[in-house]
C-alpha cells in the first residue's frame, strides 16, 4: 500500500500566500475563499489571512455574511441556497473605501446574521499596499462579479462543478491539518 504525501497545513497555506504576493504585492487587492456550505471557508480565510502576514504583507479579513440583508428582506436564503448579500452596501462601505487606499477607512462588517441587525460601524484604515481575504459562499453570484482579484476555492473533497474556470486556485480541505492544492479534475 502507497501513502499518499499530505502537506502541512503551514505549507499549503505558505505556498498559496507566496503565490499571492507574488501576484499582488503592491496596491490594495481582494483575495474570496468560497466553497461550497459547511466547507469551513473562515477558518481558512483566517488561516490564509495569517499566513499573508507571517510572509510580511498588510491582510485584513472580512466575511460576505456580514453584509446580508434582514429576514423579510430577502435576508434568509433557501434551503441550500446562501442568503443574499447586500451588494450596494458591500460595495460602498467596504470594497470602494478599501480600493481608495491611502488614509480611506472601510468598514469590515455592517450586519449581524444572528441578531439581524445592523451593527454599528468599526472604521479600519491600512496600508497602501494591503489585501483584504474575504470568505463566503457563492462569491460569483451577480451581485459580486468582479470584485475578486483571487479566488480560492475549498472542497471538503467532492466535486467541485464548473468552478475550475472561476477559482484562481482550488484547495481539498478534507482533512484540515492537511489541506492539499488540487491541480487536476480528481479531489
Amino acid at each position: 500500500m502507497t501513502t499518499r504525501w499530505a502537506p502541512a497545513k503551514k505549507d499549503t497555506l505558505r505556498a498559496l500566500a507566496t503565490e499571492i504576493l507574488h501576484n499582488y504585492s503592491r496596491g490594495r487587492a481582494f483575495v474570496a475563499v468560497d466553497g461550497p456550505s459547511g466547507a469551513g471557508q473562515s477558518a481558512f480565510a483566517d488561516d490564509l489571512a495569517a499566513a499573508l502576514v507571517e510572509a510580511g504583507h498588510a491582510a485584513f479579513r472580512a466575511s460576505v455574511s456580514d453584509f446580508g440583508r434582514p429576514r423579510g428582506e430577502g435576508g434568509a436564503g433557501a434551503d441550500g441556497e446562501p442568503a443574499p448579500v447586500d451588494g450596494a452596501v458591500l460595495r460602498r462601505v467596504l470594497v470602494e473605501p478599501f480600493r481608495l487606499g491611502g488614509s480611506t477607512a472601510w468598514v469590515p462588517a455592517a450586519f449581524d446574521a444572528a441578531s439581524q441587525r445592523e451593527v454599528e460601524p468599526r472604521w479600519v484604515t491600512g496600508p497602501d499596499d494591503a489585501l483584504l481575504v474575504v470568505d463566503g459562499e457563492a462569491l460569483g453570484r451577480p451581485e459580486l462579479v468582479g470584485l475578486w482579484n483571487y479566488t480560492v476555492w475549498v472542497t471538503p473533497g467532492g466535486g467541485r462543478g464548473g468552478l475550475r474556470a472561476v477559482a484562481t486556485a482550488v484547495v481539498d480541505v478534507s482533512d484540515p491539518e492537511h489541506p492539499r492544492r488540487v491541480f487536476d479534475d480528481a479531489c
